[in-house]
């Protein structure tokens, strides 16, 4: 098996390719939807973030207050880093957890879908592909303004917040433009599908874990047998 990261920007499109992978029968990790999960209570990071942070970054039923602390990240660096150092390990043991679980059922790849992929970079080692869903700048302010009621002063604001998608485009290995016709966007997710399934890059993983297996196996039978009395 082999990691494909997938990131865009905001109104790119990349929900919506999502969902076409998802169709075709692919193993999709959220990591938002993980780093949502690692925080509530009862987990280390919740306890870690409510001691670094305070009671003040709590609701009232004792899950964070997301807003409240972003707020106080915001324009603080250090603190944001702290944040980071909490959080990042508790993602990526929940992100192993779940890559191994689509192991064992025999995918061949998995998505993750990550929308800071290019800036924290805390990831990439770990991605065999990346994938970026791009649209033209353009485009971008027009569904933005559409999607979320925003003028245009606000819309660039948002924007502007994120690395360029051109400059993602430049990092990644795979592009899918979602500049046009939605038709054609998706024609280019199946292709990349179909190309993805075709590699042979999952195969050096998954025969060393057959080889580690097959020799646990053969040392516990010479094992029972030198243990064991004969009968």
């Amino acid at each position: 098996m082999f990691l494909v990261g997938l990131t865009g920007g905001i109104a790119s499109g990349k929900s919506s390719v999502l969902q076409v992978f998802q169709q075709l029968g692919c193993a999709v990790i959220d990591v938002d939807v993980i780093a949502r999960h690692v925080v509530q209570p009862g987990y280390p990071a919740h306890r870690r973030i409510v001691e670094a942070f305070g009671t003040e970054v709590l609701l009232e039923n004792g899950d964070i207050n997301r807003k409240v602390l972003g707020d106080l990240i915001f324009n603080q660096p250090d603190r944001r880093h702290l944040l980071n150092i909490i959080t990042h390990p508790e993602i990526r043991k929940e992100m192993m957890k779940e890559t191994f679980k689509y192991f064992l059922r025999g995918y061949r790849y998995v998505i993750l879908d990550i929308p800071l992929l290019f800036e924290t970079k805390k990831l990439l080692k770990y991605m065999k592909h990346t994938v970026v869903v791009y649209c033209d700048r353009d485009t971008q302010l027009a569904r933005l303004m559409r999607r979320n009621n925003l003028n245009l002063e606000d819309a660039e604001a948002r924007i502007n917040a994120q690395l360029p998608l051109k400059d993602k485009a430049r990092m990644a290995r795979h592009v899918l433009d979602n500049s046009g016709e939605w038709s054609i966007t998706k024609r280019q997710v199946i292709l990349l599908h179909a190309e993805l399934e075709r590699s042979l890059e999952y195969l050096p993983l998954r025969l060393g874990v057959l080889t580690g297996l097959a020799g646990i196996v053969s040392l516990l039978y010479l094992l029972t047998r030198y243990l064991l009395p004969s009968p």
